[in-house]
Formats: structure tokens, sequence, C-alpha cells
């Protein structure tokens, strides 16, 4: 049979698949799930049919609570309801998933499997989420890639209506919900054949109708109770049967073989992974390297989860099998094993078979899970005294449970074209890399696959794409380590990257970059140039900024990459492959206008006559390379771990010390994309999640292409700019006579307006390194004639030194001003040190001025209750706290809980803010009737709620 070839990733596959036996959507957005959401509102909007002839009736609910109690009435009302989520969202639903089990209600819950958060939140995958389900008595069905989404939801829905039984579908969050790949599509007639409709009529009929009533959910006692909970017996036990014959009927439409516990690897095997999700793809490349090495090992896929089918289970492990790991993706603490582990251990016990069988975490918060990593999990098998609890991909000095993995393990088909692009959050480089492959896999006979790496920044984050192109299919969920091309879109990131680490000898790697071929060898890094030499690489240039900017594109430099791309890499004619950009380009941009469809166009014209090849002097692998920690932001720049001042002043030695430390041995190796390589101790004293405050000043990511230069005479001195500069880059500083005579040459200032004029000398400064080149300063300057530019970075780069002046050596005038000034005056608002800097927030961000003002006004005593969203990825995204302190050591306290509990988090920190300020009260009253510091004391207590006043009563009393 043939069918349609699409490229999709897995979210899409969830949804197309989910569109099809739903009649009633309740959603409510969480990352990674939210597309499959909304896809599905899309195609109801626009009329899409389902299987039996309607539109899906899509409802958006208040949180995940209220839309899986929106799912429990419509499928109570006879309706077929899904919805789809992930993480803490899918913990709301669980009392709805038992009330839905329970009643034997037939919805599907589709969850790109997520981190749950625990000591701190991360919107990557595992299977921490689901496996808090496994008691709820739904059905559990895990797929392992974008193909397996499509046909394995099938099976879920049809089990479902057919079993009587709620299904959760799940698939790893990112890894597979987000990763691309060419599959073949269902057609809707073809599925609607396998529907139950008996089934589906006996779940209409016994739905809650007032034309039958029934009365369902009663309150019962211990007389009943526990026997009315065992008479559902019979349906758990006919459903694996039921999953199973589902999966013969998709095998007869698509030929694709599913099995509840499909094992894979040789048949007298002796040493066996039993995994579940997008490792198993891993694991069966890894066996088939394994054997052809001689060596006898297996997979067991894990396909049914829920019902665990335990007879089928042990007939799918050959007889010849030994030694057994079992790899979990979740960590229960305390527990005498992981979940999926558990289950095996007692199905072997109850069977009296023996073997030796460990256990293992991997891959937590989508941790990358090589072949080398498997390698290493069978190596464990095959000791004499194999380790029976260990964890892999990680180094976990503290507790030894960590194997040692190979890292010259590689896996390589030579027939793969690999490629690895960095761009910029918000840039398009992500968009056009999607592009890209849907051209490819759309119109070729390539095998794609694409997966995208966001850190948890908002726009202007790192973003690296993982590109594969093959002529057979593709079986590889983790990322590029050997790329035949590169590609690096922001210049700023060869300093602080290691980009070309992963290029293959002889490869492509494309700079964009205004730096003409004539400043290579000065502005290059020495690493840069030795590595370039050493690899033999194939250099090409382009300066994409400048082109978008002569289209009127702005900084959107997407299209004109892309046909770079087509044009270094050999995957179609790129005639052909620029009509079909031009083709998307017309569905992406034709709402915008002609124009701009017409500016893209010519972009994708300008991408391919815009390169230059760059000849590789022989010279330049004896570049000299400086060591890592000491590489510098940018050119001229002093080194990233010392250019801000320590966050707190008053920081004792030892406090001091320990920051320091935690600098160098943890923030700058995130920094530079070396985290995985950080060993448990790391975060000895950390365990409970947190973070010291204000690492952001540390990161300098120099991303913005143009930032702004102050002119001084224009200057009316009214403080606007900084006021709403989103990221705190741009700020106004008051000197006095002897801290401008110590100033760089280039610091120079102007008469300070108003009375703080008889004092004081006026400058605003710029960080080049933090600006995110928004434009928003220019934008509110009122002067008659603008006093702020946006210029080329580049030229502006000797403003760092004088920035790391100002923060150093020029004093805060807050005191200066009178009790309340501050508080009332924009313009005085802005002299005070904003205690919240250099987020991960969009550039332009509407929301962190207000932020970055409250912190000004009230940030040495603010307690901040942080709700899941935007605010958490630019406040809190390790190893970034833009959350700093003052010249005290006092700043804001930030603490996060969930989403959708932030009142009542916020509520219980006044609760217990004020009950410590009424012990504090007591303890002051104490005081001053034994007749100590009565004077201080009574101050104090005269002021104690005025935030102004009490501080200086406070330093008095402190003394």
């Amino acid at each position: 049979m043939a069918f349609k070839k699409e490229v999709m990733d897995g979210n899409t596959a969830a949804a197309y698949i989910s569109y099809a036996f739903t009649e009633t959507a309740a959603i409510f957005p969480i990352t990674p799930s939210s597309p499959m959401a909304e896809y599905v509102d899309e195609w109801a909007k626009k009329g899409k049919k389902n299987v039996f002839g309607q539109r899906v009736e899509v409802a958006q609910l208040q949180s995940e609570a209220g839309a899986a109690g929106a799912m429990h009435g419509a499928l109570a009302a006879g309706a077929l309801a899904s919805t789809y989520t992930a993480s803490q969202g899918l913990l709301l639903m669980i009392p709805n998933i038992y009330k839905i089990s329970g009643e034997l209600l037939p919805g599907v819950f589709h969850v790109s499997a997520r981190t749950l958060s625990v000591h701190g939140l991360s919107i990557f995958g595992d299977h921490s989420d689901v496996m808090a389900c496994r008691q709820t008595g739904a059905g559990m069905l895990v797929s392992s890639n974008p193909q397996e989404v499509m046909d394995l939801g099938a099976v879920a829905h049809l089990s479902a209506i057919k079993g009587t039984i709620p299904f959760i579908h799940f698939f790893d969050g990112f890894r597979t919900s987000h990763e691309m790949q060419k599959i073949e599509v269902l057609d809707y007639e073809d599925i609607k054949k396998l529907v139950d409709f008996e089934a589906v009529n006996r779940f209409r009929k016994r739905s809650l109708n007032p034309e039958r009533p029934t009365t369902r959910g009663t309150t019962q006692n211990g007389d009943i109770f526990f026997q009315q909970r065992e008479a559902a017996n019979p349906y758990y036990q006919a459903l694996p049967g039921i999953v199973e014959d589902y999966m013969e009927k998709v095998k007869e439409i698509t030929g694709r073989d599913y099995r509840l516990f499909q094992y894979y690897g040789a048949a007298d095997a002796k040493y066996l992974v039993i995994a579940m999700g997008s490792v198993c793809d891993t694991v069966r490349e890894t066996v088939d390297y394994l054997q052809e090495q001689g060596y006898k090992t297996g997979l067991l896929q894990v396909r049914l989860y829920r019902p665990f089918a335990a007879e089928r289970f042990l007939k799918a492990i050959p007889e010849s099998v030994e030694r057994i790991a079992v790899l979990d993706r979740t960590k229960e603490p305390g527990s005498q094993g992981e979940p999926l582990y558990q289950d095996v251990c007692q199905a072997f016990y109850q069977s009296g078979r023996n073997a030796v069988i460990t256990g293992g975490r991997y891959g937590l918060a989508s941790k990358d899970t090589t072949p080398a990593m498997i390698g290493a999990v069978f190596a464990n098998l095959m000791q004499e005294e194999p380790r029976r609890e260990f964890t892999v991909g990680i180094e976990d000095d503290v507790t030894g449970l960590s194997l040692e993995v190979e890292q010259e393990f590689e896996i390589e088909r030579e027939d793969l074209i690999c490629c690895k692009l960095w761009g910029l959050g918000s840039d398009g480089t992500v968009g056009a890399n999607k592009n890209s492959v849907k051209i490819v896999g759309n119109h070729t006979d390539f095998q794609v696959q694409a997966y995208f790496v966001y850190d948890s920044k908002k726009s202007g984050g790192l973003t690296q794409s993982h590109l594969r192109f093959g002529k057979s299919p593709i079986r590889a969920p983790y990322l590029v380590s050997a790329a035949d091309f590169v590609a690096c879109s922001v210049p700023s990131y060869l300093e602080k990257y290691d980009i070309l680490k992963d290029l293959k000898k002889g490869g492509i790697f494309l700079l964009n970059t205004p730096w003409k071929e004539s400043e290579l060898e000065r502005k290059l890094p020495a690493r840069v140039k030795k590595a370039l030499a050493e690899k033999e690489a194939q250099f090409y240039i382009i300066d994409a900024l400048a082109a978008a900017r002569e289209l009127g594109l702005g900084e959107r430099t997407n299209s004109i990459l892309q046909s770079a791309f087509f044009q270094l890499v050999p995957l179609m004619p790129l005639e052909e492959a620029r009509r079909y950009m031009e083709a998307a380009i017309e569905t992406s941009y034709g709402k915008k206008g002609a124009e701009i469809v017409e500016k893209n166009k010519r972009a994708v014209a300008l991408g391919a006559m815009g390169l230059r090849r760059v000849e590789v002097p022989g010279s330049w692998a004896k570049a000299g390379v400086p060591e890592a920690s000491a590489v510098c932001a940018k050119e001229g720049a002093v080194c990233a771990k010392e250019a801000p001042p320590a966050p707190c002043l008053a920081l004792t030695k030892e406090q001091g010390r320990r920051f320091s430390n935690f600098m160098e041995k943890v923030v700058l190796p995130m920094n530079r994309q070396e985290g995985d390589r950080l060993p448990v101790s790391a975060f000895a004293g950390l365990e409970d999640g947190s973070f010291p405050n204000g690492t952001a000043a540390f990161e300098k990511r120099g991303g913005a292409a143009r930032v702004p230069r102050w002119e001084r005479e224009r200057c009316i001195q009214c403080n606007r700019c900084s006021l709403v500069c989103p990221h705190g880059a741009i700020r106004p500083f008051l000197l006095t006579e002897g801290e401008e005579r110590e100033a760089p040459e280039s610091f120079f200032t102007k008469r300070a307006a108003g009375p703080e004029g008889k004092k004081y000398r006026y400058r605003i400064q710029v960080s080049p390194l933090d600006c995110t080149g928004c434009g928003s300063c220019a934008a509110a300057c009122p002067a008659k004639e603008k006093a702020l530019f946006l210029e080329p970075q580049e030229s502006l780069l000797h403003e760092i030194g004088n920035w790391v002046y100002a923060q150093r050596e020029v004093s805060d005038k807050r005191k200066t001003f009178e009790e309340g000034q501050i508080e009332k005056n924009v313009k005085y608002s802005q002299y005070a040190r904003p205690l919240f800097e250099f987020s991960g927030a969009c550039a332009g961000c509407g929301e962190t001025p207000y932020l970055k003002l409250l912190t000004q006004l009230f940030g040495d005593r603010m307690y901040i209750a942080n709700a899941s969203g935007c605010s958490s990825a630019y406040g809190g995204s390790t190893p970034s706290t833009p959350y700093t302190v003052n010249d005290r050591g006092q700043g804001p306290a930030w603490g996060m809980s969930l989403f959708e509990d932030n009142a009542e988090y916020a509520y219980g920190m006044l609760l217990g803010a004020e009950k410590i300020r009424e012990r504090l009260k007591e303890n002051i009253l104490y005081l001053r009737k034994q007749g100590i510091a009565q004077g201080e004391c009574t101050e104090w207590l005269e002021t104690m709620d005025n935030g102004w006043a009490s501080q200086k009563a406070s330093e008095g009393l402190v003394k």
C-alpha cells in the first residue's frame, strides 16, 4: 500500500492521529506538549473532519486540572475526548485520571514526557511525570520515534475504545516530540475501518444522559468499595490482547511490526538491555555494532507498560539471556529501584526464572544518551561482578554510581550527511533549518532527522540544530558529534564555545560575520584558526546581516543563510532548492504582504551570491591557544570571569572564595556549553536546587549586532533610556571629582543637571556585551536631537572597560537623595542600582523593565514568588541568575513553585515573613525592656514598617 510521506515531528504526528478519533479536546498549554493542542485547535478552526465526519470541539481551560476535569465531563456525557500535556501538568490531571479509569471511560492523554519540578524546573524530557501515573489505572503505551507516535497513537485510541480503559500515550519530550523525521502518514479512511463502532455505541449508551439517567461516582463504605474496585479486573486482563490485536491490524495496513515487548538482537543473546522510549533506537544501533564485534547482545523494547503483561514479557526474552540491564529515565528517591526495574525483577521472581538483573538511570532532563553510554551499560553486564545499581551519562563522584564511558566509542554511518548549526534564539536559524529539512524530506529520496537544542532563555539564547540526511532510515536519537557541515550565525560564539569540536576532517565551516577576509587573521580566535587548519576545513564566510539590512529585513538573516546552506551541502540542486524555498516564503510571509515576500525571495538569491571561500593558511595550525578559562568574551574585553564586580561587595573572605570557586567550577563551564562534564560533587552544598544570586553578570553573551552610542552634548539627562532597558545594560552614573579623575580616558562626562550638579558629573554608560541591541533606549529618548544611536558592536568594544570602571569604582549615590525621592521620581529612580540585570529575556521585552524598576525601588527587601513561564525563563535559567545583591549583600529572594499555585505560594511567603517579623519585634521589645540600646530599639520599632527609615534604624541597631 502506498502512503503519503511527510516530514513531521512527534507532536505533529500525535496531533494528526489524535484528531482522527477525538470529538472533544480539552486543552491547556505546557511545554513541550503545547504544539499538539495548537495543531488540533488550528485544524478544528479550519473545519478539518475526524473519522466520524465531525469537526473537533476544542476548549481551553484555566489549568491542566481544569482540562482534565472537562475531559472527564465530556467522556461521562458520551463524547470521545483527548488532551495533551506533560510534567506537572500531567500530575494535576492525576485525580481525574483515577476517576476516568475507575469509570471505564475511553479517553486518551497524549504526553510528551517531561521532567518534573523537584530541586529545580526543567522543560526537558524524561519519564518522571508518566511514572507518577502508573497506579491510576490508565493503560500506558510508549512510542520511541515520530513514526511510532503516528502508529501507536492510533493503537492507543482504538484500544481505549474497545477496551473501555483510558490510555496515556507517551513519548520523550523534545527528543521525540520535537524531532523531525520523514514518516508515512496513516490515511483516515484506512484507520476508520479499524474502529469498533459497536464499542463506540456501547460507550454512548452508558453515558450520563437525562434520557436514561443513572448515578455514578457515589460515596461508598468499606462494605462494598473493595469488591466493586475488583470488579474491573476482567477489563485489565483483556487489555493486552486488545492492544496486541490492534498492533497486528496496524501491521496489516503499514507492514510495520509492533509487539507489546519487542525483542531485537541475537537469537542466542547473553546480555540484554530492557528499555522504553527514544533510547531504544540508540540501543538497537549499539546492539548491531556489538554483534559485528562478536558480542551476543539484545534489546527488549517495552511498548505496553500498563497493564504489565508479565507472561508476554518473559516469552519475548530468549532463554539464553543471563544478564539484564534495565534502563529507567526517571529517579524514584528512596526506592529499591526505579519502576521498570521493579516490574522486571517481579516478573522474573514470580516465574522462578534466573538472571542477573541490574538497574540504571539515564537521560534525565533530556541528557543526551549516546551509543558510547549504551556500550558502557553492556560493558558493565560483562563484568565478573556487574554493578547492580548505576547511572550513565554523568560523573557521580559523590555516591559513585556512574559507569565509565569510553568516549572513543562511536558508530558512524558513511551514507549520512550530518550538520550542526549554531544560532541565536529568534534569529530565524531554527525556523530556516526546519524548512530546509522539510524541503529535503518532502522533495528528495533522502531520509531526514532534525533535532533542535535550546537553552532555557527566551529569544537571544543559544540554539543548536542537529540535522542528519541519509538514504536509509535514521536511528540516532542523540546529538551530532561528527559533522560534515558546521555553521555559526554569531561571531562572538567563537570565543565562548568550542564551535569546531564536532567538525569532521575536511568538513565545511560557514561563519556569518561582518569581518572581511583581510581581518580574519587578527580577529579569529587562535583556537578556531588552529582547529580549521588541523581539520583541513573548507572555510566560508558570509555577511548575512549586512545583506538583510540592505534588503530591509532588519536582523532576520534566516533566508540568506538557508540559501547558503543549500549551496554548500550537496542535498539537491540549488535552483530546485531555491524554488521550494520561495514557495515556503510565500506560505510563511504571504499574509504580511507582497513586499515582505519579495524581500525574502531576494534574500534567497543573495545567500548563494554572498558566500566567500577562505583559504586556510598552514600557519594557523601553530596558533597559540590560551586556556579556556582565560578566553575573553570579546576582543578587547577583560576576561569574562573578571569583568563584572563581585555581586556582593559585603561578602566575607570565605564567602567570596566560595562564590569565586562556584563561578569558576560551575557557572563558566556551563556558559561554555560544558555543563555535561560537571561531576555530581560540583553541586555539594546546593542539593536543594539553590543558585547564588548575581551570576548573570558573568555571562557576557555579546549577541547584539548593534549597541547604543551616547551623544553627550544632546543628552537631557532624563534617564528614560535606563528606565526602558529590559536588561539593565544602559545606566546613568553620578561621579565625584575624584571618581572622574581616576576614570579611563574615554570615560567622558558632563555636569549633572539639577541640584546634584553642584557635586557630581553625569554619564550614561552602556555594557556592549550585555546589551541585546533591541533599540528601546534610542526609541525612548525624548531629546529633540536623539542622544542615542545604534552602531556596530565592534566599534564600541572600548566601552567594556568604561562599564567595568563604572560598576566597580563609581559609588552608589542612592543615599544622596532624600527619603522618597528615589521612589517618587523617574529620573532619580534610575540612579539606584538595579538588582535585576542581564536576564535571559527577549530583546525589547516589555515585562522586565518593570521588574528592574521594582528592584531599584524595593529590591533590598523583596520576596518574589514566581509562576513558571517567561518569568522563570528569564529570571532563573541556570547558570544565569539575574536577581543580584547590593553592596550590603541584600537583594530579592526569588523562589518558584509551579505555575498554578503562584498566589498560594506567595501567600505562604507573606505569612512566613509576617511571623518572623512578629518574633523579631518581640525580641527587640525585650532588649529595650532590659535597657539595651534603648534609643536604637525605639527608633527601629517606630520605623519597622517604613522601608527607607527602617534601614537607617536597622544599621544603628546592628552596630
